[in-house]
């Protein structure tokens, strides 16, 4: 099982720094999204 894991994270690394910035991303439309009732 944990060479299953490995091979995907080895398959999977050329995406993580796309996926890292899309899930940066969702965050601070997130923590924007939560803050706009109090603006407005």
């Amino acid at each position: 099982m944990f060479t299953q894991i490995k091979t995907a994270a080895q398959r999977s690394s050329s995406t993580f720094l796309a996926d890292l910035i899309g899930v940066g991303a969702l965050a601070v439309m997130l923590v924007v999204g939560l803050h706009l009732p109090g603006i407005v």
